[in-house]
């Protein structure tokens, strides 16, 4: 539900917090930060700055203040949504208000001032494949008569990664190596990727948890989610396609994760809600644990560009690969992810992350990885300055973006997801 820190009337004494940025005060997304040789701690994103959270905890409610003094959000993020509300509350009061301002202002630093780190410790990650778009294109690669299979529209389906390797933005990329098995090779070898990808994702970040053994009902899912993040689940093609069968991806994908460094909150996205597009006619209905009256998703865009060593050398802008949005892309909605993944008792714990899976819409201008885009690398794409790509080059720099508009509320962003790409060491 909104309230009155989603009033578009609403105006922060921030500088550079206006119209146009990713966090004006309708947002106030939650992270981690550190300054040179600094310790890491809680901060809220407001225009170009960070908010302490610790500095300013003589401001907030003294239950929270030893959440705030920690170098990750677990603790914080295991009080729930009301808490999140009521935090929420008061940041809106203390950066509206200029009565606060001298006490608040002395606590902002520069956003370029900070090295930002992943907002939790991740006990547990689950990258999930709800974006049907990309499962149908991947699917015709090596099925063309039967894309989908037979579990894909009765089950959410999942798997689980590394928890160990997920890093925030700005990370490098380091080729990774494996075996790989080219069809005209008798045997396998070991070497770099030569098909190295990335994939456009939404992180969700687990809240409050379950016991083991227990479920968590779909109408009661939404609020074991705490927010949102974007997410990147770089990929080495050749290396999963001789080691995927028959247990699924293992060093194809375990090598690194990007997630953007901002939690941006189930609470700033309440303006965003849209109703769960329709399942196309002739799908099976979800089995009941499944099933929930008025299920939501969010009005979120996303976009994928590429900037390459060239480009960076001559100065020119980067080249959008993918525009698209995360509810035209998925076929299961974020309440259904959570139940399923609950459903045999398996206990989720605050700080777990959640990927959705690539995302991609129906048409070519929102695919969600250069494996739809290039077909498989049989169709190398012009990049339109003489260079041609069908995966990733040592050099490429790959950023997702991702931001929320509607009609009569303020629009939000997620901030920036970065990666590039440098040799194998």
């Amino acid at each position: 539900m909104t309230d009155n820190t989603h009033d578009p009337k609403l105006v922060s004494w921030v500088a550079g917090a206006g119209p146009g940025s990713d966090f004006p005060v309708q947002n106030l997304p939650l992270g981690i930060f550190s300054e040179a040789k600094g310790k890491r701690r809680p901060g809220v994103a407001i225009g170009d700055y960070i908010l302490d959270l610790n500095g300013i905890a003589d401001l907030l409610d003294e239950e929270w203040r030893e959440d705030f003094a920690q170098p990750v959000l677990n603790a914080w993020l295991s009080r729930g949504n009301g808490a999140q509300r009521d935090l929420r509350a008061r940041l809106s009061e203390l950066l509206t208000d200029e009565r606060y301002r001298d006490d608040v202002e002395p606590q902002l630093i520069g956003q370029s001032e900070v090295r930002m780190h992943v907002p939790c410790l991740v006990g547990d990650y689950t990258d999930f494949y709800v974006g049907i778009n990309h499962a149908m294109n991947v699917g015709r690669q090596f099925r063309p008569d039967n894309p989908l299979l037979p579990n894909y529209k009765y089950v959410p389906i999942g798997y689980h990664g590394r928890a160990s390797s997920i890093r925030a933005s700005g990370e490098d990329v380091v080729r990774p190596c494996g075996q790989r098995k080219p069809p005209e090779a008798e045997a396998p070898e070991y070497g770099p990727s030569r098909r190295l990808d990335y994939e456009l994702e939404l992180g969700m970040w687990i809240g409050q948890g379950n016991a083991l053994g227990e479920r968590i009902p779909v109408r009661d899912a939404e609020s074991h989610i705490a927010g949102w993040c974007l997410l990147n689940d770089w990929s080495a093609r050749d290396i999963q396609g001789w080691e995927y069968q028959p247990l699924g991806p293992f060093l194809a994908k375990n090598f690194l994760s990007t997630v953007s460094p901002w939690i941006v909150t189930s609470e700033a996205l309440a303006p965003f809600r849209m109703p769960v597009p329709a399942r196309p006619e002739g799908d099976p209905e979800p089995l009941p644990y499944l099933q929930t009256d008025g299920d939501t998703a969010f009005a979120i865009q996303l976009e994928v560009t590429l900037m390459t060593e060239r480009m960076r050398a001559a100065g020119a802008a980067p080249k959008v690969l993918s525009r698209g949005t995360a509810a035209a892309a998925m076929y299961w909605s974020a309440a259904q992810i959570v139940t399923h993944h609950a459903s045999n008792g398996c206990n989720l714990q605050p700080g777990d992350l959640i990927g959705t899976g690539t995302l991609s819409t129906a048409s070519d201008e929102g695919l969600g990885c250069l494996l739809e885009i290039s077909e498989g690398g049989k169709r190398p794409f012009d990049l339109g300055n003489g260079e041609t790509r069908s995966f990733l080059e040592d050099g490429d720099e790959i950023v997702l973006r991702a931001w929320c508009e509607a009609e009569g509320a303020v629009r939000i962003g997620f901030g920036e997801c970065v990666g590039r790409v440098i040799p194998s060491r």
